[in-house]
């Protein structure tokens, strides 16, 4: 069951970042590196999700100052194919054109990002490099999830704006709530997984 959880989180937060592509109002700085890398270098959204994630691997270790979680690999891989899977499955069925429609596919991606995250990295199984940075800075630096995702985005942010990735009104956004997101939704979902995954005494222990 821990593992069904895990792949639907990924795949639930790789939905969301292909909505907030296909928004084309702005995705998050990291997605907004990946688009602009493919579309300056080559290769899929997807192909430099797992490139950028294996850099980021030894990123981490050093930082944290222990072994390369190459499980963070598979991680990426699930991500990057669905993403690419995501953005053409949805492109076939239908693109926004107007701004109402361009809101939802953003609001809709924002919130898939942030209650996928969340479901996944409860399973604590496997982050993604760009997700285990975050909890490291988050315990490095002594400060919550919301600080430490949102000083990530921002050097992302340069490395999107270098790259000619898609910055955009979304992007601001993300910058300012994705953190909050992630920080309101965590609780949540790690009560409610917790009632799935645990035996009933555990939980009544707690």
């Amino acid at each position: 069951m821990k593992y069904f959880f895990y792949v639907f989180g990924l795949l639930l937060l790789s939905l969301g970042i292909a909505l907030t592509i296909l928004s084309d109002l702005g995705t998050s700085p990291f997605d907004a590196l990946l688009v602009g890398l493919s579309f300056n270098v080559g290769l899929t959204v997807g192909s430099w999700e797992i490139i950028i994630a294996a850099i980021m691997i030894v990123g981490n270790a050093m930082l944290g100052r222990q072994r390369p979680e190459l499980l963070g690999i598979m991680t990426a891989i699930i991500v990057g194919i669905g993403i690419d899977l995501w953005l053409h499955i949805l492109s076939a069925i239908v693109v926004p054109e107007n701004i109402t429609s361009q809101t939802l596919y953003f609001t809709a991606g924002l919130l898939a990002v942030g209650v996928g995250s969340a479901i996944y990295l409860h399973t604590n199984f496997a982050p993604i490099p760009v997700d285990r940075l975050t909890l490291l800075v988050k315990e490095l630096a002594k400060t919550n999830l919301f600080v430490s995702r949102t000083a990530i985005y921002l050097m992302f942010l340069v490395l999107a704006i270098v790259f000619s990735g898609p910055i955009g009104i979304g992007t601001v956004l993300t910058v300012c709530f994705g953190g909050l997101i992630l920080n309101a939704i965590m609780p949540v979902t790690a009560k409610t997984l917790d009632r799935v995954l645990l035996p009933k005494q555990a939980i009544h222990h707690r």
